[in-house]
């Protein structure tokens, strides 16, 4: 090989070193999906979402480990490992010398190509999914948007129209219940059920018997149940109370007349005082009553007892 060839290759050489360094030095410092960024938390997102969400955390992972080998490719690079083997191409004394070491280094730069393809195409994947998950959760904001327009719309139309509640349930008018206390920011202070339910021989806890206090004051009188032993629900946890609405108890059928009228009251009143008193949910006469949506149908089972039409369930916070 002649002085002149050698000059020249050692020229190419270099170039190549500078442009791999250059390349892999670019690679790193690229921020992965920096340009897709979230939008906030997964609280309650669809399947589509979860499923990107899995496929991004397998490819971040991915990525993460293509970087550190793309990291010691960069760090042999820049300490000459690459820069020896080319010399070594280069000081080949014979034909047979040099073909081996050509097959050597075509063999490395192919290897090192494999790594940086995979590690750029992983990278592009990634920030991919992050992008259609960006998509996906504004699609879901506007829809959850425009669906809360309408419905305000709607409800603003009809109560215009003197339409009332959209399910007709009934309304106790003003509010007159001593309200129970409150937590100094507004909440609601958590409590165990360590009062004694003066309607059964279980407990309450201290907001719920409060607001069977306010109720008997109220003139709500009849026969009532409060706590109660089961699996589910509030009653076990001292939360909740059935208020009946004949005067002799759990009717097994549907009320009518004066104790339907005394159902209608009892519920009214409750949904007046719910705010003052800390409630839950309401269910009366196959409707349920829920604070920030009103009255919507409920479909208990059929029975007077499921369907709550001989008697006025109400559950406290």
């Amino acid at each position: 090989m002649t002085g002149l060839a050698r000059s020249h290759l050692r020229a190419l050489a270099r170039s190549f070193t500078i442009t791999i360094v250059a390349l892999i030095a670019g690679l790193l410092m690229l921020p992965v999906g920096a340009a897709y960024a979230h939008e906030g938390g997964h609280a309650g997102i669809p399947e589509l979402e979860k499923k990107l969400d899995k496929e991004i955390k397998g490819l971040q992972a991915k990525v993460d480990k293509l970087s550190g080998k793309i990291g010691e490719l960069a760090s042999a690079v820049y300490k000459g490992s690459r820069v020896g083997t080319v010399s070594a191409l280069l000081d080949s004394s014979t034909p047979q010398d040099l073909a081996t070491s050509m097959t050597t280094v075509e063999y490395l730069a192919h290897r090192d190509y494999v790594k940086i393809k995979d590690f750029v195409d992983s990278r592009d994947k990634l920030a991919n999914k992050r992008y259609q998950l960006q998509l996906e959760m504004r699609k879901q904001r506007a829809a959850l948007s425009k669906m809360d327009k309408r419905k305000k719309a709607a409800l603003k139309a009809l109560i215009a129209a003197g339409g009332g509640d959209p399910t007709g349930g009934p309304d106790g008018g003003a509010a007159s219940a001593e309200p129970s206390p409150r937590n100094p920011d507004g909440s609601w202070p958590s409590e165990s059920c360590s009062e004694n339910d003066p309607t059964t021989d279980g407990c309450l806890t201290p907001r719920t018997l409060h607001a069977l206090q306010e109720a008997r004051e109220a003139g709500y009188t009849r026969y009532t149940a409060c706590w109660r032993q089961a699996s589910y629900g509030e009653h076990p946890k001292g939360r909740a109370c059935d208020f009946s609405a004949s005067a002799g108890g759990f009717e097994d059928h549907d009320a009518y007349g004066s104790d339907k009228q005394y159902g209608d009251n009892v519920a009214g009143w409750f949904v007046a005082n719910a705010d003052a008193l800390g409630v839950m949910y309401i269910i009366w006469y196959r409707q349920i009553w829920e604070p920030g949506n009103g009255w919507s149908s409920y479909d208990g089972g059929g029975s007077p007892a499921a369907d709550h039409t001989n008697h006025v369930h109400v559950s406290i916070q």
